[in-house]
């Protein structure tokens, strides 16, 4: 297993508005002050983008959070425990990512990878997509405000629905990273990895829980 090049999709609830992280991605604190953590090279931080234009009077992650969720048009006021960003890193094996930087591929890898956030969780809903060069491996992290359209699933312990509810947008942690929703993530992954001639992506993610890490066995770029 050791000589396979893997690629790593990692979704985590962020806490509240997931301000404490801001920090680290952004490698600045609420104040505007640098913060550089333990583990980056301050000399390459300069290195590190965000890759997500922000709208006009928004300047940063945090900001982009907030902002996504009052124009949204939720009909439901938020809840103070509600998760209300989830958090994904997106990354390969320390050789497969070096070789893309080496080849020049990393743009075109920044690219496909915005391109399966769009798809996946919706354009408006990712808010922030920040590239780090200045760790040991070049990684992404995205933000993803869990806003969905559908009507919720009720629990079978819920019994039937005994009045009517609004339709419309909603935020829901839990559909975005429910069971059967996250199974679906690999699926676009399948054709760019036949393109290359290479071992699809794991049909199904390896664990459940709060923290969800997908290996799959070939990171396209």
């Amino acid at each position: 297993m050791s000589n396979i090049q893997c690629a790593v999709c990692h979704l985590q609830r962020g806490n509240g508005n997931d301000s404490g992280m801001s920090c680290h991605i952004e490698r600045k604190t609420a104040d505007g002050k640098v913060y550089t953590p333990d583990n980056a090279d301050k000399t390459r931080t300069h290195l590190n983008r965000e890759l997500i234009t922000f709208p006009n009077g928004v300047r940063n992650r945090t900001e982009a959070v907030q902002y996504r969720i009052g124009h949204a048009g939720l009909h439901r006021k938020v809840g103070k425990n509600q998760t209300k960003a989830v958090r994904i890193i997106l990354t390969g094996s320390h050789e497969q990512m070096m070789k893309i930087v080496q080849q020049g591929l990393l743009d075109r890898w920044t690219d496909a990878n915005l391109k399966w956030l769009r798809d996946t969780f919706g354009e408006e809903n990712v808010v922030s997509c920040v590239l780090h060069m200045d760790e040991k491996t070049p990684h992404l992290h995205a933000t993803v405000v869990p806003i969905v359209t559908g009507e919720r699933k009720r629990k079978s312990r819920e019994g039937e629905k005994k009045y009517r509810t609004q339709t419309g947008p909603r935020l829901s942690a839990d559909d975005v990273m429910g069971r059967a929703r996250l199974s679906t993530y690999s699926t676009p992954h399948r054709h760019r990895c036949r393109r290359l001639a290479l071992r699809p992506p794991l049909e199904r993610q390896k664990e459940y829980r709060e923290m969800v890490k997908f290996q799959y066995l070939i990171y396209e770029v």
